[in-house]
């Protein structure tokens, strides 16, 4: 494999990493505002400001995507990206829509997670992080799992995708070295993802009153802690299987993928 292979396929240019922080800072504050809530706000749940967010990371994925098709074009060496691009994260998405039906609701397998890694090592961040909100919002539409929880699935997922495409050493890990880097930062990304997710569903127990529930207006640490109890007794054997079949699966059949990847994002001209 050529240097030329492993190396990212479009730079994080200033206005893509502008664009990321900017939807990433969006997402921060959708995910943790009711931690700061008052006491006797109504907003606790994020039942009515899920339309509100998804609203509002439509044209913030659109600006990721255009500034990085836009920095592709002008990337020095780099040949223009058009819509092959384009079509490559469509393919992507929908084959990662498929993949999460197949393991969604058993103990938390969910194979789509260690395409979603690979992908995103191989489309780089900014690519990645559109491809995984675009496949959380396309699998949604496919399973019927379409809520209030929907745009910060889209969120989560990418951030997988996201850090994936930041993980280092994409010019020198090879073979089986960067498999071990993939499976380790799937372990971590699987677990992130559900902790990540617990914030969007937890306010929704916080009036039955037991000692894991969310309090509004309680101070910070208080509610992070009963919020670290709540992720161990009700999410974590859910996050720990899909987190060891993502390793498992990216140390198995993740070198033939990740090179076919790679050549597809070639002949897509993304590099």
């Amino acid at each position: 494999m050529t240097s030329r292979e492993i190396a990212r396929p479009v730079p994080l240019g200033r206005r893509s990493a502008l664009a990321l922080a900017l939807v990433s800072a969006v997402g921060v504050a959708a995910f943790g505002w009711p931690l700061l809530a008052a006491r006797d706000s109504d907003l606790v749940g994020h039942s009515t400001d899920a339309p509100w967010l998804f609203a509002l990371l439509l044209p913030l994925l659109l600006a990721v995507l255009v500034a990085q098709l836009s920095e592709g074009r002008t990337a020095a060496g780099a040949p223009g990206l058009d819509a092959k691009a384009v079509a490559m994260l469509g393919v992507l998405a929908a084959a990662g829509a498929a993949l999460r039906p197949l393991g969604a609701g058993t103990a938390g397998l969910e194979p789509m997670f260690f395409l979603m890694v690979l992908s995103g090592r191989a489309l780089g961040p900014g690519f990645g992080f559109v491809l995984g909100a675009l496949s959380m919002f396309a699998s949604g539409l496919l399973t019927g799992g379409v809520g209030p929880w929907l745009p910060f699935q889209m969120l989560a997922m990418g951030w997988v995708c996201l850090g994936a495409g930041l993980l280092p050493g994409a010019a020198r890990l090879r073979g089986r070295a960067e498999l071990l880097v993939l499976a380790l930062y799937g372990v971590v990304s699987a677990v992130g993802y559900g902790t990540v997710m617990n914030l969007q569903g937890w306010p929704y127990i916080g009036g039955l009153s037991t000692s894991i529930s969310f309090v509004p207006g309680d101070p910070l640490p208080a509610n992070l802690t009963r919020f670290a109890l709540y992720c161990l007794t009700t999410s974590l054997g859910w996050d720990l299987p899909r987190a060891a079949l993502t390793a498992v699966l990216c140390l198995t059949v993740g070198g033939p993928l990740l090179r076919t990847l790679r050549r597809a994002t070639r002949r897509a001209a993304f590099h």
